[in-house]
């Protein structure tokens, strides 16, 4: 996957940047800035992925293209969901490109935070983030000065938030992305603009609504809410909500077991055309609304279907947030977030692609060994897991924890060890027999926990003395085993 946009940079030094910040990203660090990515790879300094985020030469938009590219040969579906949502981070400051006291799901309550729009592409084996944008409110668009403090491009003007989202709908449409329908939350759902945007692509659509929405009838438009009571000229068809995926937010957005589906049409027919979908919750009686729109016929199994995908969305963010560290990027600038947001998208995008291939294996396996009894698919965190106990740890004890020990150590060349009689500098001396005075050695004794030092292994000696072998190499002191020395 890395090697997709590899040739998005004209040097070498940012390409490497980019693997490893994006493998970093996947590393099991609790805070993923730069600082921390850095330290993790062995670096003194953030300086490579700050001069990787300011001053690299290479364009986010075009690695945004080929992670897409990657995600729909991964597990491009012809009958797949682009889903459109979006999330926020709250800040404290004025000066984060987008920034301003706005409404925010995250917070669920107005704050001072920058609100970002995505587009996540759910298939049948997998689902991801394939896009990203941050929405810029009328405070900022109307102030060019604050603009151009905050990088962004003069071109760049106010859009609301269904604009934006239809923006990234009409891109992957036009890189002949595989899709077959398009839904969101209320927030775009209302939008009459992105419903008329989506038709004239000739993409499917299942956006919920409120309950205040206008649908049409006889002439006229009502309440999509009336149509509880089957008004004269709408004909409802009912089914069960079991066969969509649930929501694990518990939230009225979706379809899952314990619901029920009403498709409510203005023709007694299920051709293509205008539709509105009801949902109850059989357990609560909570009324969920859906304004519907296929190009061809569709069952209502297939518009419950679609109608329970928008939660993968919010898994996709849980995912990013916790596994790739989307909400971590502390910069401020508008190129900056898109950069970082980017390599956050790559590092989500590995995770999904190796979730398939495990899928797929599995399912490999199941039919060579004819075995019925199934095994559960494996999410994203237990792949990254397995990155973390295969790859990433093993790179980062040979390299990154030895260099840090190295370090350490020679700074504290001046400390007399007490009980052993003996200075760490002999540690990194001449290959010279060192003999251990004492006997006995402890962690304290030894530096401390955390310090890395040689590894000790008694070997025996003719002169009668025990002698310390350093040929073993540098260890972390948390991962040795440490016993007396007699």
């Amino acid at each position: 996957m890395l090697g997709s946009f590899a040739g998005r940079s004209p040097r070498v030094e940012p390409r490497r940047c980019a693997a490893t910040s994006v493998t970093r990203l996947l590393s099991d660090l609790e805070v993923k800035t730069c600082w921390q990515l850095e330290e993790q790879a062995g670096h003194a300094r953030p300086d490579a992925m700050q001069r990787l985020l300011y001053g690299a030469v290479w364009d986010a938009d075009a690695v945004r293209d080929d992670l897409r590219q990657v995600v729909v040969d991964g597990f491009g579906d012809p009958d797949a969901v682009l889903v459109v949502d979006e999330t926020g981070d709250l800040k404290k400051g004025v000066h984060t490109v987008g920034v301003q006291r706005q409404y925010t799901g995250t917070a669920g309550r107005i704050e001072n935070a920058q609100v970002r729009v995505f587009l996540a592409y759910a298939g049948r084996d997998g689902h991801t983030l394939i896009d990203r944008r941050v929405y810029l409110p009328a405070s900022w668009t109307d102030d060019r000065d604050r603009c151009r403090a905050a990088g962004v491009p003069d071109e760049v003007g106010f859009a609301t938030r269904s604009e934006v989202a239809a923006d990234m709908i009409a891109v992957a449409v036009d890189a002949d992305v595989p899709a077959g329908w398009a839904a969101a939350d209320e927030a775009y759902g209302n939008s009459s603009a992105l419903r008329v945007h989506l038709r004239q692509h000739r993409l499917g659509y299942i956006l919920a609504v409120s309950r205040g929405h206008l649908v049409p009838l006889d002439g006229g438009k009502v309440r999509v809410r009336a149509l509880t009571g089957s008004p004269p000229g709408y004909r409802h068809r009912r089914g069960s909500g079991a066969a969509a995926a649930p929501d694990p937010r518990g939230r009225g957005s979706t379809t899952g077991r314990g619901s029920t589906m009403s498709l409510a049409t203005p023709t007694p027919t299920t051709e293509a055309g205008t539709a509105s979908l009801i949902r109850k919750n059989t357990s609560t009686g909570e009324l969920g609304f859906y304004r519907c729109w296929t190009p061809q016929p569709a069952t209502l199994a297939q518009l419950v279907r679609v109608a329970g995908i928008p939660w993968t969305v919010e898994e996709s963010f849980q995912a990013a947030k916790s596994q790739a560290g989307l909400d971590q990027h502390q910069v401020r600038r508008w190129h900056l977030w898109h950069r970082f947001t980017t390599l956050a998208l790559a590092a989500l995008a590995a995770l999904a692609a190796l979730a398939v291939l495990a899928i797929c294996a599995g399912d490999a396996a199941t039919r060579a060994t004819n075995d019925t009894t199934g095994l559960i698919k494996r999410a994203v965190n237990e792949v990254r897991r397995l990155i973390n106990l295969f790859i990433i740890r093993p790179i980062g004890c040979c390299r990154g924890r030895r260099r840090h020990g190295s370090r350490e150590l020679r700074r504290e060349s001046h400390v007399q060890s007490p009980d052993l009689g003996l200075q760490q500098a002999d540690l990194f001396g001449e290959p010279e027999e060192a003999h251990v005075r004492s006997g006995r050695a402890t962690q304290r004794q030894l530096g401390g926990t955390g310090q890395a030092i040689g590894l000790l292994r008694q070997m025996p000696s003719s002169a009668g003395a025990p002698v310390i072998d350093l040929s073993v190499g540098l260890l972390p002191l948390r991962c040795v085993r440490w016993r007396h020395l007699q």
